[in-house]
């Protein structure tokens, strides 16, 4: 009995270990019961998660105002400067070209080498500087007039309502079933889109690869396979960027949106909405009082909601969507026209302002704070240094490398002498002939007299005997400092020095 009793309790123990929560396993006990049926296993759905919550297709309604020809401007100026400048001649080559094959890097007059590095550097720095400063004045400027995937998205748009039409015919369009008609208009819209695209993978190739050139071999069909890849990926990025992805890259995929309220302050100018003026919200005719109704002056007509880009509501405050780019202020100020309302009731202003009724000139008075002060303050400072260093830096660029071979030998006349290879980089577009002198040692001479010609934006190189007289070489030993000096043989204002060391026995 007391055996039975134990592998009862030792069923129901191990029954109790193995039981799940949605599952019951039953455990056979050899001797003790016989074996149970299978019982069917219920089956668990587990629903499918989207990384990123569906949202509806925003469909920009097409609008005309001040800030909306502001946009344009700067969407033909961007793009004039981009589409136009690689082909415009200069000193006989590309005005601006960065040829990665030659390393050289041609800004007009200016040629940078790879030892140019540094102001690269300094021009990166420059740019976070003004985008720091411009967002702590302004909000999102770039993001809003200048930034390429706000101008493309805007491009693409006004083929895409050319072709469909504005924003209900769109809408109407993309609901209806697969026509003839509306397989015409999609096929057409993105055969321009692709053509621009690649109209544009070209461009940005063509700044790496001489422009003409690139010409002539897509026209021969002799582009190499990596002008075909970087043309086909921008063309790619383009297409889909401008024409699919749109507000989702300013939403998820642009890390600027994110940090960019770190630069923001309650002086920062911003688009608002004046909700003490507009609010309580709702419908009207032109001639109702609103005040009499208990109404502001927002009409709740929804139109700066559907000119919006990212499809956000402005007067649900400041948003990390809203890009700055103005369309619901022209919206919204049409609308107070036409119902006789003044203006405003969308606009750029402040966080205090809107607090405290400040004005326009007390806006400005506050734009001149210790924030912006210093921003502007640092990147002036360093755009003067940048630009004198730029303008005073000599022609030539000079390294001196001694003969490995040998450290000092004695020559004929008992003199001691080294032997030093120059390199020579000729930073300017025009050939120059530099005359070599050395000195800092006495005694110290060239074995023979010594000119370097440098062609226009190319390199050179020289090897150079000196030596010093065997009555100097006597009392001196060991590693002395000397200098190079090369100077410009038709500009003699033109010169440069170097240091390197002399080597006695």
């Amino acid at each position: 009995m007391a055996i039975k009793a134990g592998r009862r309790l030792t069923t129901l123990r191990i029954r109790q270990c193995v039981a799940n929560i949605e599952d019951v396993y039953y455990v056979y006990l050899i001797g003790t019961h016989s074996p149970m049926p299978e019982q069917p296993k219920p089956q668990r759905i587990i629903p499918i998660q989207p990384l990123f919550k569906a949202e509806p297709k925003v469909y920009p309604r097409t609008i005309e105002g001040f800030f909306q020809r502001w946009r344009w401007g700067f969407v033909w100026l961007t793009q004039l400067i981009f589409y136009g400048l690689c082909w415009l001649p200069w000193n006989g080559r590309q005005a601006v070209l960065f040829d990665l094959e030659a390393r050289r890097f041609y800004l007009f007059d200016l040629v940078l080498w790879p030892q140019d590095t540094i102001y690269l550097a300094i021009l990166l720095v420059l740019s976070a500087l003004a985008l720091f400063l411009f967002t702590a004045v302004a909000g999102r400027l770039w993001c809003g007039y200048t930034c390429p995937q706000t101008v493309y998205t805007e491009i693409f748009l006004w083929i895409e309502q050319l072709i469909e039409g504005d924003r209900p015919a769109r809408m109407k369009l993309d609901a209806a079933p697969m026509t003839s008609s509306k397989l015409g208009k999609k096929s057409l819209k993105h055969t321009l889109w692709i053509v621009l695209s690649l109209w544009t993978g070209i461009t940005f190739v063509g700044y790496f690869t001489p422009i003409r050139d690139l010409g002539n071999e897509a026209l021969t069909l002799s582009m190499t396979g990596a002008e075909i890849f970087w043309i086909l990926f921008y063309g790619a990025a383009t297409y889909g960027n401008a024409g699919f992805l749109r507000e989702q890259m300013c939403k998820y995929i642009c890390p600027y949106a994110r940090f960019q309220f770190v630069m923001f302050d309650s002086d920062t100018l911003i688009i608002t909405y004046d909700e003490a003026r507009g609010d309580p919200r709702g419908g009207r005719s032109k001639k109702a009082d609103p005040r009499q109704q208990g109404l502001g002056d927002c009409v709740d007509c929804g139109i700066c909601v559907q000119v919006c880009p990212t499809g956000i509501d402005i007067r649900d405050g400041l948003q990390v969507e809203c890009i700055g780019c103005a369309a619901c202020i022209d919206a919204c100020d049409q609308v107070m026209d036409k119902m006789d309302y003044p203006r405003g009731l969308i606009r750029y202003s402040t966080e205090n302002a809107l607090k405290g009724g400040l004005g326009r000139s007390e806006i400005v008075k506050r734009a001149f704070r210790p924030r912006t002060l210093v921003y502007s303050a640092v990147f002036l400072i360093l755009s003067a240094a940048t630009a004198w260093s730029l303008t005073h830096r000599p022609p030539l660029r000079v390294d001196i490398v001694r003969d490995r071979g040998v450290m000092s030998r004695e020559a004929d006349d008992g003199s001691i002498e080294n032997v030093f290879h120059l390199q020579l980089i000729n930073t300017s577009e025009v050939t120059r002939t530099y005359a070599v002198s050395v000195a800092g040692i006495e005694g110290i001479h060239l074995a023979r007299p010594e000119t370097v010609t440098v062609p226009g934006a190319a390199a050179a190189s020289a090897t150079i005997t000196v030596r010093v007289g065997a009555e100097q070489a006597e009392n001196l030993h060991g590693a002395r400092a000397m200098r190079f000096t090369l100077a410009d043989v038709g500009s003699p204002d033109v010169q440069v020095e170097e240091a390197a060391k002399f080597w006695l026995p």
